[in-house]
């Protein structure tokens, strides 16, 4: 591992194996991925509904539990400058790492505050949880200062949940999952369901925290106007699988793979009014993944060979990787 890659997988499978009717049914959610994250950086994971992006973020936050197993492979962090394989850990060792290494950042600021309790309270809780903080007024003082050092009122600690807007309570969540100075941060569609305006706010909060801690983001959301305004890299999965890697400017100005070019069409351009172009088809079961590549029912460009084999990485650039036959073999062609 390099020494400023913080958090890398190797090979990774990771599937739910479930059990329908007495018969073992195994989901694909992650299948061969391998990622190496840096230190102070934004990591933009991009793709449809339903392609394994959650299931990945599980696995690198280490929070795998059944019916989801890691098949094989490694995920890796790099703590104090030593290399930690999650393989390797307890259950306990892992919660811990979750604490104090790991801020996990969900699509839903319900599912992480108590509608029942102000703001304060769950400050508080979480607080005792994570460190040796015995008296409300040291969890207090903690907490408004850790709000006002990100512009945040601090008067929301008195309120309720429902008593603040979707965009300030996923603002709260944030505060919240970055009060400990985590070395890296985990969000899993952090803008989802908010409108454009309160998106950019939520956006600009992750942008400012990144700044402030210099730490690591990795983050995933289908959309892809949020990645461009905040990824550093983005990494795009289809079918479980990392199928193009690169500088966002790279991903948007010069993308290799067709999918990725579908995803970057169907944005809407200023002044342009004509009818944006979706991807066509629909998404394959991760239960049951075509041969060869998986996007090739969907492709305009499919060949013989794509029906047969899943392409290796090409590397169309020092940091541009591609896999698909129309850019060239790869490093290691291989059957699906």
């Amino acid at each position: 591992m390099k020494n400023n890659t913080i958090l890398k997988t190797e090979r990774l499978h990771a599937h739910y194996i479930l059990d329908v009717y007495g018969k073992a049914k195994v989901i694909k959610a992650v299948n061969d991925v391998d990622l190496a994250i840096q230190e102070n950086e934004i990591y933009g994971i991009a793709g449809e509904s339903g392609c394994g992006k959650s299931t990945l973020l599980k696995a690198l936050a280490a929070a795998v539990e059944p019916p989801l197993r890691i098949i094989s492979g490694r995920v890796t962090y790099r703590i104090a400058g030593a290399e930690v394989d999650v393989s390797t850990l307890t259950q306990e060792e892992k919660r811990r790492l979750r604490m104090e290494y790991i801020a996990y950042v969900p699509q839903g600021s319900m599912s992480v505050l108590n509608p029942v309790a102000r703001i304060r309270d769950t400050y508080r809780d979480f607080i005792e949880s994570h460190i040796s903080v015995h008296q409300k007024s040291e969890a207090f003082a903690l907490a408004k200062e850790h709000l006002s050092e990100l512009g945040l009122p601090v008067k929301i600690l008195d309120a309720y949940p429902h008593q603040l807007s979707g965009g300030m309570r996923q603002r709260v969540t944030i505060a919240l999952a970055t009060l400990l100075k985590p070395r890296i941060i985990i969000g899993d569609e952090p803008t989802t369901a908010l409108d454009v305006v309160v998106q950019r706010g939520v956006v600009q909060l992750l942008k400012d925290v990144q700044a402030k801690l210099r730490n690591t983001i990795v983050l995933v959301t289908h959309d892809m106007g949020v990645h461009a305004n905040i990824a550093d890299r983005v990494g795009i999965m289809y079918a479980g699988k990392i199928v193009e890697e690169a500088p966002t400017e790279k991903i948007f100005s010069t993308p290799a793979h067709p999918y990725t070019h579908y995803l970057i069409n169907s944005l809407p351009k200023f002044g342009d009014k004509s009818p944006r172009e979706s991807v066509p088809g629909s998404p394959p079961s991760l239960a049951n993944l075509p041969a060869g590549c998986p996007f090739h029912p969907r492709c305009p460009h499919v060949m013989d060979i794509c029906k047969q084999e899943m392409p290796g990485f090409t590397q169309v650039a020092s940091n541009h990787k591609v896999a698909c036959w129309l850019v060239g073999e790869g490093t290691h062609g291989k059957a699906a």
